[in-house]
């Protein structure tokens, strides 16, 4: 018995970005070039190769623009230049040549949601008098109450507390963020001049497209309607929100991709949307608007077979809908990292299925998101101390959990101690302590190990690039003869099956085909074949 997803209507012409892998990069700890113990735009370049060597397509960059650093970049004070932090706008130019050479594309980050309040525009905003143009490019409203004491609604901020920060003349402005970055008004015509030129500078020095930050954001319906619910950061992705996936961001998003349509070379947008339904998640890779488009769902999804084909068919059937490709990720800088949300503190076991969950992650149609360390098998730091945390969502109430810090913690390179070839030697201490059981995790380590987490990964991205059943197009669920045991699933693509066992037991199939690749080799008895617990299986039929 089989299942065939296919697509509804004609697939676009293919294009690079349909089935490409992409490499994320958190740029404060990825490498650290010039010894002050957080990585730069310099080191990136040195270890580039490793991300090609890996199979990547394309490496993804989070903000490296000038920014006090509030919320580690997303907090921009100047679009057109590069922090000190990490080095100049000569380093930025020679990173993406260096890229190209490589045959790897560079998707840079645009936070358009908000500025930093360092940035000229907000300095003017607090400088203007109430009702002051400056104060247009972003939202600027009298308080509630007799003398105004009470914000404007009762919106929350994502990271907790309210919202709203009110400024010395008494009016109050808007930040869904931390209070360092207020939210900008697009409803303003300069606002949208202002972003057009931006990614024109970063297109013209030859970015190959960008990952828009928190693109469900930028329109605030009409009026700033209360919610009327505490805790609204746990509403994100389950209902439409006032201040979340309004259906005016979409305007925006088609004036982008006219402008990323009129470069040579597949220019691309990616969003970073959360939205209650994959079909609203769908509305944003429409053909006229952004190419890609973050699959929360299936990141938040647990390690449950059923729970996943759920999420599979859906987000597959969602974007066949509009002729779109399928965006897998599993870890990014925001969330805990999998293989320690897969194991419930058992890294053994959270190793075991997140080596299985790559395999099935990288089987699935349409395009992949590798994030930094993940390929090594990096659990998350739950141990950080709370004097080093950065994370803004740390030192609020009621927003998240504070624990993105240690997703955030640098990438050990080499040797049997920190900063594990992160930085020079002689180097200040890298921004966020690595832990001392990670020197069996190094790049260095595992290179050449068969076993490794490191060489699974390559081993899988090169029999991706190389059969032409995986990346774009159908797939179709398979069911063996007689039935199919609780926990598992099976799959196949054009020559190709996936085999994804998610019990606690081994278990007994009909012998699929030819073994091509395993996150835990399979006992084969002639006719049958056993597969481990917690094991995902790739085979040539």
């Amino acid at each position: 018995m089989t299942q065939e997803l296919a697509p509804t209507r004609p697939a676009p012409e293919r294009g690079w970005w349909r089935d490409a892998v992409i490499y994320q990069v958190y740029v404060r700890s990825f490498a650290d070039s010039d010894g002050d113990g957080i990585g730069d735009l310099r080191g990136i370049r040195e270890r580039l190769p490793h991300v090609a060597a890996l199979g990547a397509d394309a490496v993804w960059l989070t903000p490296f623009y000038a920014s006090p650093q509030a919320d580690g970049g997303y907090d921009v004070a100047d679009y057109r230049s590069v922090d000190p932090l990490f080095g100049t706008l000569d380093d930025a130019a020679e990173l993406i040549n260096a890229a190209h050479e490589l045959g790897l594309r560079v998707i840079v980050d645009i936070v358009p949601n908000h500025t930093s309040d360092q940035h000229a525009w907000f300095r003017a905003a607090l400088a203007d008098q109430q009702g002051g143009p400056a104060r247009d490019r972003y939202h600027f409203h009298p308080g509630r109450g007799a003398t105004g004491e009470r914000p404007p609604n009762d919106w929350e901020s994502v990271f907790g507390g309210p919202a709203w920060t009110r400024t010395p003349d008494g009016d109050w402005y808007l930040h869904l963020f931390a209070p360092q970055q207020p939210d900008l008004n697009w409803h303003s015509p300069e606002v949208h001049e202002e972003f057009e030129s931006v990614l024109r500078f970063w297109l013209g020095l030859g970015v190959d497209g960008f990952r828009v930050d928190v693109a469900h954001g930028m329109v605030k319906a009409e009026g700033l309607p209360d919610i009327g619910a505490r805790e609204q950061a746990k509403m994100i992705g389950s209902q439409v929100l006032p201040f979340f996936d309004q259906d005016g961001v979409h305007d925006i998003h088609r004036s982008w991709r006219r402008l990323l349509d009129s470069y040579d070379g597949e220019r691309i947008g990616v969003a970073e949307a959360w939205a209650p339904t994959p079909e609203r998640l769908a509305l944003y890779v429409r053909p006229d608007e952004l190419h890609q488009a973050f699959n929360f769902q299936f990141l938040n999804c647990p390690w449950d077979a059923q729970a996943m084909r759920a999420v599979i068919e859906t987000s597959l059937a969602a974007t066949a809908l509009v002729g779109a490709p399928t965006t897998w990720v599993l870890s990014n800088h925001d969330v805990v990292r999998h293989l320690t949300r897969y194991g419930g503190g058992d890294e053994i076991l959270g190793l075991r299925r997140a080596r299985a969950g790559a395999l099935l992650m990288l089987a699935l149609p349409g395009s992949a998101y590798l994030y930094q360390g993940e390929e090594l098998g990096l659990p998350e730091v739950t141990d950080l101390p709370d004097e080093v945390r950065q994370d803004p969502s740390f030192f609020r109430t009621d927003g998240q959990d504070g624990l993105r810090d240690g997703a955030r913690v640098p990438m050990p390179w080499s040797g049997g101690a920190a900063p594990y070839g992160f930085s020079p030697d002689g180097a200040a201490p890298s921004w966020l302590p690595q832990p001392d059981a990670w020197k069996s995790l190094t790049v260095e380590a595992q290179t050449g190990d068969p076993h490794s987490t490191l060489e699974l990964y390559r081993s899988a991205l090169a029999l991706r690039r190389d059969l032409p059943g995986l990346g774009d197009g159908p797939m179709t669920w398979e069911q063996p003869p007689g039935g199919f045991p609780d926990g598992l699933l099976m799959f196949s693509r054009p020559g190709f099956l996936c085999t994804l066992n998610t019990t606690p037991r081994p278990a007994e199939l009909p012998t699929p085909g030819r073994l091509l690749l395993a996150s835990e080799a399979p006992a084969e008895d002639g006719a049958t074949v056993t597969l481990p617990a917690d094991s995902c299986a790739w085979w040539a039929i």
